[in-house]
């Protein structure tokens, strides 16, 4: 594939995602469908969508899922740092582990590996 049409791609999944997420609570409908066109393109294009826009879909019904409306995100207290993420459609939770390496020793600065999907 052209290195043009894997930036065009990708730059229109990125907008379909960030548009699903500021829909998510006006129209949750027609936030699914923008998000099932990110995958598809995705899928078209036989490109990898970046961890960014991944972490927005449920890993066991591949639903679209937006923070706060249809999931919950928790962090875990134990002394192995994780956040966990549920499903409110299907239910599943997964986790992800947050490793000493990325935590910065400010507090109240943002992980580093951490990306937000609205930036």
């Amino acid at each position: 594939m052209k290195p043009s049409l894997r930036k065009i791609a990708l730059e229109r999944m990125h907008i379909l995602i960030n548009s699903a997420i500021s829909n998510a609570k006006t129209n949750p409908i027609l936030s699914q469908r923008y998000a099932s066109m990110a995958q598809r393109i995705s899928t078209k294009h036989k490109i990898r969508m970046p961890y960014e826009l991944k972490i927005v879909f449920c890993k066991k019904c591949k639903s679209f899922i937006s923070p706060g409306t249809n999931s919950r995100i928790r962090l875990g207290r134990t002394s192995v740092k994780s956040i966990r993420i549920s499903c409110n459609l299907c239910g599943h939770t997964y986790r992800k582990i947050i490793h000493k390496s990325n935590v910065t020793k400010k507090v109240g600065t943002p992980l580093s590996s951490y990306k937000s999907p609205t930036s």
